[in-house]
């Protein structure tokens, strides 16, 4: 599975990617003016009026003794979608293993176990908030797929380049760190010397002795 979307997202098999893309973009923006359901009714009877259309060709063909009643779409029906139980049992528990992690990071950012984190994590919500002013999350969502699809053959198209402004980008930032600690080096106020340490006391005892 991960392997098929990772040929999906680099544009390894450019039909079936175009028509992963286009129909997600496509389903996607219908639902700003229909319904999830209605979207899914009509992508359903679009894909059937074409289904259909193909079978009875075949049909008449088999009828008038020009085919040998052969199946046009045999190969997707002998495809086997099932999922095995060890299949099954993987993926109930990534499932879960990824709800119990969001569960645990959620809970741990909201009752402050780090003072940083919820920090940040405050930032973000008040960023959201303005973000969800300006665009809902059916707009998020198709950009997100259209990054999805875009970036990775774009990073593939300009590797060289992607790489070049990476660590010219890392040798610029290390270079204002670098001046940074360099210039509180020079600001900080000296360390005090601590004076040396006294001498013991003698014993009194011992002075009394040394006068005899």
């Amino acid at each position: 599975m991960a392997t098929k979307l990772v040929d999906l997202m680099y544009w390894r098999s450019v039909r079936w990617t175009g028509v992963v893309f286009t129909g997600l973009v496509i389903s996607l923006a219908s639902l700003f003016q229909l319904s999830a359901i209605t979207v899914l009714s009509h992508i359903c009877l679009g894909i059937m009026s074409v289904t259909f259309l193909i079978r009875l060709y075949y049909k008449l063909l088999e009828l008038m003794r020009w085919n040998p009643g052969v199946h046009p779409f045999q190969s997707y029906l002998d495809y086997d979608s099932t999922l095995t139980d060890k299949d099954t049992v993987m993926l109930v528990e990534e499932v879960v293993l990824l709800v119990a992690f969001a569960v645990t990071e959620i809970k741990r950012l909201l009752f402050i176990d780090s003072v940083i984190d919820s920090i940040k994590f405050v930032v973000l919500l008040y960023l959201l908030t303005y973000v969800g002013v300006l665009i809902n999350g059916l707009t998020l969502i198709i950009t997100a797929v259209i990054t999805v699809f875009s970036l990775p053959l774009f990073y593939k198209k300009q590797q060289v380049r992607i790489r070049k402004i990476v660590r010219a980008v890392k040798a610029f930032v290390k270079k204002i760190k670098n001046m940074c600690l360099n210039l509180y080096s020079s600001v900080r106020p000296s360390s005090v010397p601590t004076p040396p340490p006294k001498p013991a006391a003698v014993p009194a005892a011992k002075q009394k002795a040394k006068s005899k």
